[in-house]
C-alpha cells in the first residue's frame, strides 16, 4: 500500500512541475498555476515522505489500485488550476478528466479568448494522458488480465524480449516514437501556416487522440485542405499501436491483423460516406473525401476533432457516426474504444459458433496472428463486450433520469465510455458542447471517461467488499 500512496505523490509532484512551467511561460495565469504548483508540491512532497519508507513490494491487488488511483489523481490535480482560474469545481474536474483520459469532451466556450495558459494546460493533459495510456495498456492492463488483453501481453512480451530485451528499453523506445510522431506533427502543422503555439498544442492533442482545440469550431477553424490531410493521417498513426512501429523499425514486420482490419474497414467506411455525401449533398469529391476521412478518422480513432457539423449530413451519416462511437483504435495505441483487436476476435468467435451449429461434430479453433486463443481469453473479450455494454446503458438510464433527451443520454454516455468527444444530437455534437448539463451529468460523464479509459474491470474490482479485505 506504500507503494501505492508513494507513486501517487510522484504523479502530483510531476504535475506540479508542469504547473510551475506554465506559470513561467504565461503571465495572464501565472497567479493561478503558481498558486497550484505551491499547493501540489506539498501535498506531493508530503505523500512521498510519508511512504517512502514503507514503499516496497507491489502484489496484484495493489496494481489495481494503483492504476485506477494514478489516473484520479492526476484528473483530480489537473483540475486544480482550472478551478482557481475560475472554473466551479465540476466543469474543472469535468475539463480535466476529460482531458487525461484524452476524451476531448468539454464545457468551454470562447476558446478564442481563453488564457493561453489553460489552453496549454488542457493540451498538457492529453499528452500525459495519451502516452500514460499506451504504458498502462502494454504493462499493467495485460498483466490484470483485463478484458482479454493477456492475448496483447503475449505479443508485446514477445516483442520486448526479442527485440529490446527489457521492459524499461521497450517503454523509452515508445516514448520516441511518441515524441517522434508529435515533433514531426507539429512541424508539418507550421509548415501549414499554423502559429507556433497552435502547432504545438495541436500536435499534443492530435497524438494522444485527445481532440482539444483552441477553437470553438475545432479543428473547422483552419480552412485548409493540406492541414486537415496531415490531422488525419497523424491521428491514423497515434490509433494504431506503438508496439507495431517498434516490430516494424527493428524486425522490418509490417503484418498486424488489428491494423489490416482496422485500416480496411475505415478505407471502406470512408468510401461509402464519401459516396453518400456526394449523391445526397451534391458536394464535389474530393471535398467530400477530405470531409468524411477526417471527421470518420477523428472518431474512430477518438481523437474527436469536427471540422463540420457532420450530423447535417442526413440520417444515414448520424447513424455512421453513432456505431462508430464505439470502435476505437488499436490496442497498443492512445486511442479509446472497444478496440480493433477485441472487434477481430468477436467476429471470429461469432463466425466459429455459426459454423459449430453447422457441423456439430466439428473441431473449430479461433486464432489470432496465427496462434490458437485459449479459452480464458475469449471469455475476457465477451466479458468485456457485456460490461461494456451495461456500463454505457447504466450511465445513459442515469443521466435520462437527471432530464436529457433520449439521444443526448446515449450518444453521450458512448462518446464519454468510448473516449471519443462529442456525441449526437444539438447539444453535445460536434457543433456543441457539455457546457449547459447539470453539475450530477458532468460528474457521471467524468466517471464513465475514467472507467472507459481504464477498460472498465480495473476501475469496478474496487468496489467489490472482498477487494479491500485483502489489505
Amino acid at each position: 500500500m506504500g507503494f501505492v500512496v508513494f507513486v501517487n505523490g510522484i504523479v502530483i509532484l510531476f504535475t506540479a512541475c508542469l504547473m510551475g512551467v506554465d506559470a513561467l511561460l504565461f503571465h495572464d495565469t501565472a497567479e493561478q498555476f503558481g498558486e497550484g504548483f505551491l499547493l501540489t508540491g506539498l501535498v506531493g512532497v508530503s505523500l512521498c515522505l510519508a511512504a517512502s519508507r514503507r514503499a516496497t513490494g507491489l502484489e496484484q491487488r495493489h496494481t489495481f489500485l494503483l492504476t485506477s488511483s494514478v489516473w484520479m489523481t492526476a484528473a483530480l490535480t489537473g483540475a486544480l488550476p482550472m478551478y482557481l482560474w475560475g472554473m466551479t469545481p465540476a466543469d474543472a474536474v469535468f475539463e480535466a478528466m476529460s482531458g487525461i483520459t484524452t476524451t476531448g469532451s468539454t464545457v468551454m466556450s470562447g476558446l478564442e479568448q481563453t488564457p493561453r495558459g489553460i489552453l496549454l494546460w488542457r493540451a498538457i493533459l492529453q499528452a500525459l494522458g495519451g502516452v500514460g495510456f499506451v504504458v498502462t495498456g502494454m504493462a499493467l492492463l495485460p498483466i490484470l488480465q483485463v478484458g482479454g488483453m493477456q492475448l496483447y501481453q503475449t505479443e508485446s512480451s514477445e516483442r520486448g524480449e526479442k527485440q529490446l530485451r527489457n521492459a524499461a528499453a521497450f517503454a523509452m523506445a515508445t516514448l520516441v516514437v511518441y515524441l517522434g510522431l508529435m515533433l514531426l506533427c507539429g512541424a508539418l502543422y507550421a509548415l501549414g501556416g499554423m502559429s507556433p503555439f497552435d502547432a504545438v498544442t495541436h500536435a499534443m492533442t492530435t497524438m494522444s487522440s485527445g481532440g482539444y482545440s483552441n477553437y470553438d469550431s475545432s479543428f473547422g477553424h483552419f480552412d485548409s485542405g493540406y492541414l486537415q490531410w496531415v490531422a488525419t493521417v497523424f491521428m491514423l498513426g497515434a490509433g494504431l499501436p506503438f508496439a507495431w512501429y517498434i516490430r516494424a523499425v527493428m524486425r522490418g514486420i509490417w503484418r498486424s491483423e488489428q491494423v489490416l482490419m482496422m485500416l480496411r474497414s475505415l478505407g471502406v467506411v470512408i468510401g461509402l460516406l464519401t459516396l453518400w455525401l456526394v449523391l445526397a449533398d451534391h458536394r464535389p469529391f474530393a471535398e467530400a473525401l477530405r470531409l468524411v476521412a477526417f471527421n470518420v478518422v477523428s472518431v474512430v480513432t477518438t481523437t474527436g476533432y469536427a471540422t463540420t457539423d457532420y450530423l447535417t449530413w442526413g440520417p444515414v451519416a448520424v447513424a455512421a457516426f453513432f456505431l462508430l462511437t464505439a470502435v476505437g483504435g488499436c490496442t497498443g495505441s492512445t486511442a479509446g474504444g472497444a478496440k480493433a483487436m477485441r472487434w477481430v476476435i468477436l467476429a471470429r468467435v461469432i463466425k466459429t459458433w455459426i459454423r459449430r451449429i453447422r457441423h456439430p461434430h466439428g473441431i473449430f479453433v479461433v486464432r489470432y496472428e496465427g496462434r490458437a486463443v485459449s479459452e480464458e481469453v475469449l471469455s475476457g473479450v465477451m466479458a468485456f463486450f457485456v460490461i461494456y455494454v451495461v456500463t454505457v446503458s447504466v450511465l445513459a438510464v442515469a443521466l435520462d433520469f437527471d432530464g436529457l433527451d433520449f439521444s443526448t443520454a446515449l450518444s453521450g454516455a458512448l462518446t464519454a465510455v468510448a473516449n471519443v468527444g462529442p456525441g449526437v444530437g444539438g447539444i453535445i455534437g460536434p457543433a456543441g458542447n457539455f457546457a449547459t448539463l447539470s453539475d450530477e451529468s458532468k460528474v457521471m460523464l467524468a466517471f464513465g471517461m475514467f472507467a472507459g479509459r481504464l477498460e472498465m474491470f480495473t476501475v469496478f474490482v474496487l468496489f467489490l467488499p472482498r477487494f479491500w479485505r485483502a489489505f
